[in-house]
């Protein structure tokens, strides 16, 4: 039971740190944002801010690795090595934005009250497109609570297998292309805001990396001809219909981190 709470706990910590993240990002909603709190020293601020972004990163990636995940199930119950990985990054996310200095040079702000309301619609989607990308493939599964589920009543984990519904015949990685809308598509663009945008579209590029040589050695041939087919974050070109007779796993860079 201990493990089952513990894994809803780290699931629920999740969801309103990512939430609070779409908040702090476009700066409405929420008592702190990116741009909020008075302005320090520039040169104080950017390395601060960069150290927390490299915190995040070093935390998400090394966590996501086989042999971090090897070490830590000596710690902590197999079943709960993805709800342990989930609340590390929450966590990690939760102090990047408590510490976030704000950097208020404007480097863009739509007027244009037209304009703007379709910038701030296509930023909706985008952050809403994470959730949905992952309820296509296994949203339970990756984020640890059908681990601690399966562990609470003592049965064996089942996932779905190498799928590839609806945007992932088009894109392989619509989570990171939707974050990536996400924090790009705005009508409010600071210096603190753009810090952030490219520090985490560093991660994610470099992490999707890693994860595709990761899945290419897991599921061999398979992944490789779901490479070559569809496009990794733009939907550019044909869709193609299921790959048959994969490996069981999902397609996207989410399993890993």
């Amino acid at each position: 039971m201990v493990g089952l709470i513990y894994g809803i706990a780290s699931y629920l910590g999740f969801l309103g740190v990512f939430a609070y993240l779409a908040a702090f990002s476009d700066g409405v909603l929420v008592p702190k944002h990116v741009d909020s709190g008075s302005a320090g020293d520039w040169v104080f601020s950017l390395v601060c801010d960069c150290l927390l972004i490299l915190l995040f990163g070093l935390q998400h990636s090394l966590m996501a690795r086989e042999r971090f995940k090897r070490a830590l199930t000596r710690l902590v119950p197999a079943h709960l090595e993805r709800a342990t990985f989930v609340l590390a990054s929450s966590m990690a996310l939760a102090l990047l934005m408590w510490q976030w200095r704000p950097l208020n040079l404007v480097l863009w702000s739509i007027q244009n009250a037209n304009i703007s309301c379709l910038l701030w619609a296509i930023n909706a989607l985008g952050w809403l497109g994470v959730p949905l990308a992952s309820f296509m493939i296994d949203h339970f599964d990756l984020f640890g609570l059908k681990q601690a589920w399966n562990g609470f009543r003592q049965a064996s984990l089942e996932r779905k297998g190498f799928v590839t519904p609806f945007v992932y015949r088009y894109v392989r990685h619509p989570m990171m292309t939707s974050l990536l809308v996400g924090f790009w598509v705005t009508p409010h663009m600071t210096a603190g805001h753009l810090l952030l945008t490219l520090g985490m579209s560093a991660y994610i590029l470099i992490g999707v990396r890693y994860e595709e040589r990761s899945l290419a050695r897991e599921l061999g041939h398979a992944y490789l001809q779901y490479q070559t087919s569809v496009p990794k974050f733009l939907p550019l070109g044909t869709p193609k219909g299921p790959l048959r007779e994969a490996p069981e796993s999902a397609p996207s860079s989410s399993r890993a981190g």
